[in-house]
């Protein structure tokens, strides 16, 4: 845990440096992919956003521990890098050991450590909240690349639907593989999209 005989604030300096690495550490496994690009703290911060929407479809759940959950599950990414599928089948970094290490040099570290260590264990109804909004990111990350023709995120999307847990999961999943990824802005039949006109007209009316 923390040196006690540290600065907690040089220790909080360091974290914010440290965690900056995160936007410029890539997600691997679009590399084997072919197509997209992301980086871990794109998917931190999605996860943790598709993690806070989950809570609203299974209210029984702690809200800010799966939140705080979702937002330091990949923390040692930044010091192991990103593990794709070929990496893991045939040996894994010791990120507990980075997580471990992050905790230990700062004034948080045990809430940082135990977060981490309940979603690893995923029996927790939060950690399974939270590992199926990791998936479903991920399950987002390769729809993108699906509608843009990319048949092997097809192939990999029914693999990773297989791993939801919960019956929010689940159904989001379910309902993310029927909506287009564009859905929530472009409508073709919209004739807004043909005479953007439209908008002018009513902002002068107000």
């Amino acid at each position: 845990m923390p040196d006690a005989k540290k600065d907690p604030l040089d220790q909080i300096t360091n974290f914010v440096y440290e965690t900056s690495i995160h936007s410029k550490t890539p997600r691997s496994g679009l590399w084997f992919l072919g197509s997209g690009s992301q980086s871990v703290a794109e998917h931190l911060f999605h996860t943790a956003l598709i993690a806070y929407a989950l809570c609203h479809l299974e209210p029984r759940v702690d809200k800010n521990k799966v939140v705080l959950m979702a937002l330091v599950h990949d923390l040692g990414e930044g010091r192991t890098s990103d593990l794709n599928y070929i990496h893991q089948r045939y040996g894994r970094l010791a990120e507990g050991h980075a997580v471990a290490d992050i905790a230990a040099s700062v004034p948080f570290g045990k809430e940082i450590a135990d977060l981490y260590t309940e979603e690893q264990a995923k029996e927790t109804l939060e950690a399974k909240i939270v590992k199926d909004a990791d998936n479903l990111e991920w399950i987002a990350t390769l729809r993108a690349e699906e509608v843009k023709g990319n048949i092997k995120a097809t192939e990999w999307i029914a693999i990773a639907v297989k791993r939801l847990k919960t019956d929010a999961g689940r159904k989001l999943g379910e309902r993310m593989l029927a909506t287009h990824p564009d859905a929530w802005w472009f409508d073709a039949s919209d004739q807004w999209f043909v005479d953007r006109a439209q908008e002018t007209r009513a902002w002068k009316k107000e």
